[in-house]
């Protein structure tokens, strides 16, 4: 018997392609919940993956189970950014890309409380745990931009992560709202026009 035939081997695969299922559904989740809402059909859920409905039910028995599943999937996410490797051109970009990816986590956080019901404990928790984990990965991001001169630097993480949140509100009571172009007015606001200056005066005309 090869090593590939053995039961540890096939169980491993087993492992792995649940491991996967997982990633796929939570993904799926995160993109319908963003576009639909928290109280999305699971058949979305299920197109969105390509998965069966029962796939859903054995991984998430219940919708609340789903939620705060894919609540944690996106703050792993957020946190992992930090260390990935940049796609944009400048700090600025990373930034203005990791920030659009921390409004889609605000709304799905928008259903966290009534998907969890009476739970407030289990939502503070939660709440708790994505703004110690999130708020030194934004702070980072600000003064990556901020050394390299694309931003202001009288703006602290935290200031900057509230008045994301705030302009994320709307979502919740306005179909219409445009989240994301408000946080680009707000990103706008925070530019520089240019990389700061190296210290040299500029030419006069």
């Amino acid at each position: 018997m090869s090593t590939a035939d053995t039961p540890s081997a096939s169980a491993g695969r087993k492992r792995a392609d649940v491991r996967r299922n997982e990633q796929k559904l939570l993904d799926a989740a995160a993109a319908v919940f963003v576009r639909m809402g928290i109280d999305a059909p699971v058949r979305e859920i299920a197109a969105e993956s390509g998965l069966g409905m029962g796939t859903i039910y054995r991984h998430f028995p219940t919708r609340a189970d789903l939620v705060v599943a894919v609540f944690r999937h996106q703050v792993d996410a957020l946190a992992a950014a930090v260390d990935a490797a940049p796609t944009a051109g400048t700090p600025y970009e990373v930034l203005r890309q990791w920030v659009h990816q921390f409004v889609d986590f605000l709304v799905t956080k928008h259903g966290l409380a009534e998907a969890l019901h009476s739970d407030q404990a289990g939502f503070e928790s939660l709440h708790n745990e994505f703004v110690e984990r999130l708020m030194p990965v934004l702070d980072q991001l600000l003064k990556a931009s901020t050394a390299a001169g694309y931003t202001r630097s009288d703006v602290r993480a935290y200031d900057f992560m509230l008045a994301i949140g705030n302009l994320c509100i709307g979502v919740e009571n306005f179909p219409d709202y445009q989240a994301r172009r408000m946080i680009d007015l707000l990103l706008a606001g925070l530019a520089r026009t240019a990389p700061a200056s190296t210290g040299e005066e500029p030419e006069q005309p």
